[in-house]
């Protein structure tokens, strides 16, 4: 006679909501520890779609309420992308990923490094291509600001989000 059981699985919920700014529509989700994504994006049911993807073991619930004043805080992050420094953030990465993630935030507004660099100044065995796939990970844009890495050569390259978007945030840093 074999026995079946179940194994009970905690069920998080991670609330979101939309917002708007110049850049276009976002999501903002947030953790028990702080903000757990900012997606960019015009269409609400794909970055839902986006959220789920990246948060499988969560229950996605809207709630605008709630996170009214999370998603003010967002919009006024997007307003000055250089204004990150105050934002509770919720990192869920490998320790790669978070290592990486890390030496973004230290990138300045207004400045640029490549990939490269970036890899070289996070050390062995991290190379251009990880530091690139760690970028593509990144579920907070803006706060993590992966906009400010590029090609070796200066020239932009690729953005999760777009590298129309990724050239409007360049470009609004660069403004004094």
């Amino acid at each position: 006679m074999s026995a079946s059981f179940t194994i009970p699985l905690a069920v998080t919920e991670l609330p979101y909501a939309f917002g708007r700014s110049w850049l276009g529509g976002f999501l903002v989700a947030a953790g028990k520890r702080g903000i757990r994504a900012i997606l960019l994006g015009d269409d609400p049911a794909e970055l839902v779609a986006d959220l789920k993807r990246r948060e499988p073991d969560a229950t996605v619930i809207l709630a605008r309420a709630a996170l009214a004043p999370v998603t003010a805080r967002v919009e006024r992050l997007l307003d000055a992308p250089s204004d990150a420094d105050d934002l509770q953030l919720e990192l869920r990465g490998d320790g790669f990923q978070q290592k990486v993630w890390q030496a973004l935030r230290a990138i300045p507004a207004g400045a640029t490094e490549s990939y490269a660099e970036v890899a070289r100044r996070i050390g062995p065995p991290a190379s251009a291509k990880d530091v690139a796939e760690a970028c593509a990970a990144n579920p907070i844009a803006v706060a993590i600001p992966c906009h400010r890495v590029v090609r070796s050569d200066g020239s932009i390259s690729g953005y999760r989000w777009g590298v129309r978007r990724k050239r409007a945030l360049l470009a609004r840093e660069a403004r004094p």
